[in-house]
């Protein structure tokens, strides 16, 4: 699935529309200012970018320009507070793509990213392959073959995560507040159970398999 990035100072903002788009199937990275938002920019994949204008440290404005320099091909969702019709303007001609003001319907917002997503033609299917194995997020089950297995929730999330991106490496941390959240009251802990697990239903697989990096984290390795 996308991944959708999320700038803005406001921490409620930013829960809220993690929370609809993750609702919605996408995968989600925040950010409180636009220089945090670049710097996750260019550490990881990132299909589109939600942003707002009145940010510390880096405004909208100067992250949209850089954003833009980096990327010219990279959907912008300008999200603010402001609706005066400069500002529109400016946005657009420093390249955002569209532009929603504050206070903004969720559900408006997920289809407007959709419709980014699908003007720049970026895939918003919801269905992992991997050789022989096949994620579906929408029913929670995983072919192998001809054959459906089904996990517990928590099992297809993490590994439906580490499939998104194979190769990159996730710490432990993230992984908690990605599929855990932030309120998650047990420890890091509770991935290595998970992983444990995982690793034990797909031993006979050989399409791919679920690797320790020494000290970081985990990562999905595809098989050859």
């Amino acid at each position: 699935m996308p991944t959708i990035l999320v700038a803005d100072d406001d921490a409620n903002i930013r829960e809220l529309v993690c929370l609809f788009l993750r609702n919605d199937g996408f995968t989600t990275a925040e950010a409180a200012d636009g220089k945090e938002a670049l710097s996750i920019y260019l550490s990881q994949p990132v299909d589109l970018v939600v942003l707002d204008i009145m940010m510390p440290v880096m405004d909208g404005w100067t992250l949209c320009k850089e954003l833009r320099r980096a990327s010219p091909d990279l959907p912008l969702l300008m999200l603010t507070a402001r609706g005066e019709t400069w500002e529109k303007v400016k946005g657009f001609e420093l390249g955002t793509d569209d532009y929603l003001t504050k206070p903004f319907d969720p559900l408006e917002l997920t289809v407007r990213v959709r419709a980014l997503l699908k003007r720049y033609k970026i895939g918003t299917t919801q269905m992992i392959r991997l050789g022989s194995v096949t994620l579906d997020r929408q029913t929670y089950k995983i072919m192998i073959g001809t054959e459906a297995l089904t996990l517990p929730l928590k099992e297809f999330e993490l590994l439906y995560k580490l499939a998104g991106t194979p190769g990159q490496v996730y710490t432990r941390g993230q992984l908690i507040e990605q599929i855990w959240g932030l309120d998650y009251p047990g420890d890091e802990r509770t991935i290595d159970v998970h992983i444990k697990r995982l690793r034990e239903r797909f031993a006979h697989i050989t399409d791919f398999q679920i690797g320790t990096v020494r000290g970081l984290g985990y990562r999905l390795e595809v098989t050859e």
